[in-house]
C-alpha cells in the first residue's frame, strides 16, 4: 500500500513532516487490517501500539458491572490508542476494539519516542495529535455534563453525520451517557420533524 497519500491526509489534519521524518515513520510503521470486533487492547494490558485510522473506526470502552460503556470513538485520519497506557506505561483502564473492518497505520511507543527525539517536526506532529485528542475528549465531557440528551445527540450527528450507519445504537447511547430507549425516542422525534 502506498503510504504517501495516506500520510498527506494525516499531515493535513495535524502537522507536516520532513521527507526524512516521513521515510523513518513509514519504515517504522505497519499497515494493518482489523475486522469488526477485533480487540487490540484489553483492560489491564499494557498498550505499546497506537493507530492512525486509514479507513474504518474504533472505539474505547469500559466493562463495569457487566455493562459495556463506550468512552471514545475514532474515525478516518484520527488517532486511537489506550492513551493512559500508551503515554504513561500504566495498565489500560479500558478496551480498544474496531467497530468496523478497518485499515490502520500501526506504530509503537518506541517509534514515537525515537522519532520525537530525532525530529522536531515529528514531536510537533505527535503533540498536535495528542492535543486534538484531548480537546475532543474535553469537549465530549463538557457536552455530557452540561447538555440535554437531545443536544448531545444533535452535536454528535453534526460532527459525524453517518455515525448511525457505522456504530451500533447501543454504543452511541452509551457514548452519549443516555439509555438506548432515550436515544430511540430522540431519533424517532427527529424523523417526524
Amino acid at each position: 500500500m502506498n503510504l504517501e497519500p495516506i500520510l498527506n491526509n494525516i499531515e493535513q489534519a495535524y502537522a507536516p513532516l520532513s521527507k526524512a521524518c516521513r521515510e523513518e515513520f513509514i519504515a517504522n510503521s505497519e499497515v494493518k487490517h482489523f475486522e469488526k470486533g477485533d480487540i487490540v487492547v484489553r483492560e489491564g494490558q499494557y498498550a505499546k501500539k497506537a493507530y492512525l485510522i486509514i479507513n474504518g473506526c474504533a472505539r474505547a470502552y469500559y466493562l463495569k458491572n457487566g455493562k459495556d460503556i463506550t468512552d471514545w470513538l475514532t474515525f478516518e485520519n484520527q488517532f486511537m490508542a489506550s492513551i493512559i497506557s500508551f503515554f504513561s506505561n500504566e495498565p489500560s483502564p479500558h478496551y480498544v476494539a474496531f467497530a468496523e473492518d478497518s485499515t490502520v497505520l500501526e506504530f509503537s511507543k518506541d517509534t514515537v519516542d525515537a522519532l520525537s527525539n530525532k525530529h522536531h517536526d515529528f514531536e510537533r506532529f505527535i503533540s498536535k495529535i495528542v492535543t486534538e485528542t484531548m480537546l475532543g475528549l474535553c469537549e465530549r465531557l463538557h457536552i455530557v455534563q452540561f447538555s440535554k440528551a437531545e443536544e448531545r445527540y444533535q452535536h454528535l450527528i453534526s460532527v459525524y453525520p453517518n455515525i448511525t450507519q457505522r456504530i451500533p445504537l447501543t454504543h452511541i447511547a452509551s457514548y452519549l451517557g443516555i439509555t438506548l430507549e432515550t436515544l430511540s425516542r430522540i431519533r424517532s422525534k427527529n424523523v417526524r420533524i
